[in-house]
């Protein structure tokens, strides 16, 4: 069950933007390049594999019962070394980065529930070491989810955040204008709470791990749990769910008519 959430989850593991991160290796519009993820099924086995130039990255589950790992290197010069056999303790060094962010990414995404002390910081006003006001971010407000969805953007890991881009990904997904004055309160409030950090002389945050658990957990609640919750008279509900629904509002009726209380209560 937990490699069929693995697969689900990175299924754009081969995307340009994505695979940036993981090989750690700049992007470009002429790096030529197949980029894709794809899934091999035999019987019960699931493997997914993710593809850079002639490299690629395998992984699957060992015997049912571990997890593992194999990056295929068919090109050094991919990685940025040479084809020499003493240059192999450094293709090796790269290779396992490789699967330590890939790991990293994965852990993020599959182990994202903030645990209690950092959810009290966060959807609480708090006070940062420097004695300086951190407001909440709470769960379900509508500027705060679009800030959770515009940390999930997987470039920010790559480039870092500026407030420009911010303003970018917050129109897009609030609909609305966002100004600059807004991304710098924002900007500076998640810095607050422990989910950006500054780059040294520059205006340029990158994410901390407390900033990646907040932008997948709240993304995936609201976007897995309630959206569909919230759905459940429309056709892209779960038929189970809108019928489990249907099923408590139906008692919960029957309950309020034996206490002779209206149903507005």
């Amino acid at each position: 069950m937990l490699l069929r959430r693995l697969v689900t989850d990175n299924l754009d593991l081969g995307r340009p933007d994505t695979i940036e991160i993981i090989f750690d290796r700049r992007v470009r519009k002429d790096t030529v390049s197949e980029f894709k993820t794809k899934v091999v099924s035999r019987g019960t086995a699931v493997t997914i594999n993710a593809f850079y130039k002639h490299s690629r990255i395998k992984q699957y589950l060992k015997d049912s019962r571990a997890l593992r790992i194999e990056t295929v290197i068919n090109a050094p010069g991919d990685l940025g070394c040479q084809r020499r056999l003493h240059n192999l303790d450094e293709l090796q060094a790269r290779a396992r980065a490789i699967n330590a962010r890939l790991l990293d990414t994965e852990r993020a995404g599959q182990g994202c529930v903030l645990a209690n002390p950092v959810f009290e910081r966060i959807a609480h006003p708090s006070v940062d070491a420097d004695g300086r006001r951190a407001t909440a971010m709470r769960f379900g407000d509508s500027r705060v989810q679009a800030l959770a969805g515009a940390l999930a953007v997987t470039l920010c890991a790559v480039t870092g955040i500026t407030n420009r881009s911010l303003r970018a990904l917050m129109t897009g997904l609030l609909g609305a204008p966002y100004g600059m004055t807004q991304a710098c309160y924002d900007l500076a409030r998640l810095r607050r709470n422990g989910l950006l950090t500054r780059r040294p002389h520059a205006n340029t945050y990158d994410l901390t791990p407390d900033g990646l658990a907040f932008a997948i957990f709240y993304t995936k609640v609201h976007d897995r749990v309630l959206a569909p919750l919230f759905a459940v008279g429309q056709p892209q509900a779960p038929p189970p769910l809108r019928a489990a629904l249907r099923t408590i509002e139906h008692h919960i009726d029957e309950r309020l008519a034996t206490v002779k209380l209206p149903a507005a209560a």
